[in-house]
């Protein structure tokens, strides 16, 4: 037993001072496992600071925008089921965000490649070869042992190991940068969710309007049928003239040439919804066909703080999770000039034979540090720096433009909202003088006291005041769906 531990002890002596040093070198990793060269990002902040309110532009009381917290589920307060409806088939069904939902598994799961840069990796294997000696080769230079056979088999097996210590960060710093990029990936769903919502609402808004033109239309197409009767009636008993009926006519066809045009509005609107719930052509048209009246809108329209902002809207949120990603990224540039440090290991066992495998003098191993010193790269890892620093500015700058973007869609939106309502007032009150116009008129006629000119007149009037009136309707409820959108509400219905 004395003699074999003897034959043991000079054996354990290297395989202890490599023992040691592996323990410095995994101990050196601990230390400095903290050190991440590279910029650290803060989360940016606007070069102009919000203002500490919206800059309201009022209306005629119909429907004010106030200070409350916003309305996620916007789309409710038009208090109509069927927009309701489209909205909870949309989240299921649009292509768009199909799409976008992918692109976040990408991303995450790119990040799972990235992070597994920092963990060990273990592999195995098992090897048999039939070699044989060339006997005029370069082997001959070799003094074989007598007897030994030009041909034989290896066996091998074995476990193998290595483990970067990522004493620098770089690892770290791509693993943040692929973190970043996932959040980026998230917001743009959030932003293509929102933007589908909105899409939907201004169509639905959009086909309801065209089908009160429509109805518009034909009532007016009736009055002027009525019209041309009565003007015929003149004429056969002598009253009238072929001027007035030829100018009757006329007003009659061009109001009914309007009707097509509205139709083939109503028919893309229904199509375009129908794309956005991932349907073919026509496939709402039973559904969204009938005529029904425009949604009503709500008597207050809560905008929040511009402060609030910054963390509602996706596309700013999307827009510092990559300034982010961007400085992850430069800092994965500079721990490239460091070097890198790695613990390697080998483990296994070969022979001639199968079943010398398994023996212990068939063992071998192998265990130490790997350490890689970048010295000379051509400019390569020079050239990466100063790219990654660019992108990080852009990606800065692409941040500023988004905040001011976001903050002019929503004035401008206000603007538009407040604006529009009052010149949806007065076009009610120039349409209620259009129609006592055309009363008037028409009696003037059928009295014989006035020509026809002036109730063709005052029926174009009216026609085009009652469509104007109705395009300023459709326009108050698409200009607030824009505002809504603007300020960002919306998305958390697609989770």
């Amino acid at each position: 037993m004395s003699m074999a531990f003897d034959k043991l002890k000079p054996r354990a002596r290297p395989l202890a001072l490599k023992t040691g040093v592996i323990g410095a070198i995994a101990m050196l990793g601990a230390l400095v496992g903290g050190c991440t060269v590279g910029p650290r990002f803060e989360p940016p902040k606007p070069d102009t600071p919000p203002p500490s309110v919206w800059h309201l532009t009022p209306g005629d009381g119909t429907s004010d925008v106030t200070k409350g917290a916003i309305d996620e589920t916007w789309w409710t307060r038009f208090q109509d089921p069927e927009l309701d409806s489209l909205v909870q088939r949309l989240v299921k069904q649009n292509l768009d965000l199909a799409s976008a939902s992918e692109r976040v598994i990408e991303a995450q799961a790119a990040r799972r490649v990235t992070a597994s840069a920092g963990m060990p990796s273990v592999g195995a294997s098992v090897s048999q070869a039939h070699d044989r000696i060339s006997s005029t080769g370069t082997s001959t230079l070799v003094t074989h042992p007598p007897g030994a056979p030009l041909e034989y088999d290896d066996w091998g097996a074995g476990l193998s190991a290595s483990w970067e210590l990522d004493l620098f960060g770089r690892v770290r710093r791509a693993v943040e940068a692929a973190d970043a990029g996932t959040v980026a990936a998230e917001e743009a769903r959030r932003g293509v969710a929102l933007d589908a919502l909105a899409e939907l609402a201004a169509d639905y808004m959009t086909l309801r309007g065209a089908q009160q033109r429509e109805a518009i239309a034909r009532r007016n197409l009736d009055s002027a049928t009525h019209a041309l009767e009565l003007v015929e009636n003149q004429y056969e008993n002598g009253i009238g003239n072929t001027l007035d009926v030829a100018r009757a006519k006329a007003t009659r066809d061009a109001i009914a040439a309007r009707v097509p045009d509205l139709q083939t509005t109503e028919q893309q609107s229904i199509n375009a919804i129908g794309l956005l719930l991932a349907q073919p052509p026509r496939a709402l048209q039973d559904e969204l066909a009938p005529v029904a009246a425009l949604p009503l809108l709500p008597p207050q329209v809560p905008a929040g703080l511009p402060s609030a902002l910054l963390r509602r809207r996706p596309d700013i949120r999307e827009a510092e999770a990559r300034l982010h990603q961007a400085t992850a990224e430069t800092g994965v540039a500079v721990a490239s000039f460091y070097p890198d440090v790695s613990l390697t290991g080998s483990v296994g066992t070969e022979g001639l034979q199968f079943g010398n495998l398994f023996s212990l003098a068939s063992r071998a191993f192998s265990i130490g540090p790997s350490i890689d010193i970048p010295i000379f790269e051509g400019g390569r890892l020079r050239g990466t720096l100063k790219l990654r620093r660019a992108q990080q500015r852009e990606a800065a700058i692409a941040y500023q433009k988004t905040v001011l973007q976001a903050w002019r869609d929503v004035d401008n939106a206000m603007t538009a909202y407040g604006n529009t309502q009052r010149r949806r007032s007065e076009l009610a009150q120039a349409v209620d003088q259009e129609r006592t116009a055309l009363t008037a008129a028409t009696q003037r006629y059928q009295q014989g006291s006035s020509s026809y000119l002036q109730v063709d007149t005052a029926q174009d009037a009216l026609l085009g005041g009652e469509d104007t009136l109705a395009q300023a309707d459709m326009a108050l409820r698409e200009q607030l769906v824009a505002l809504y959108k603007a300020l960002g509400g919306g998305w958390s219905a697609a989770g």
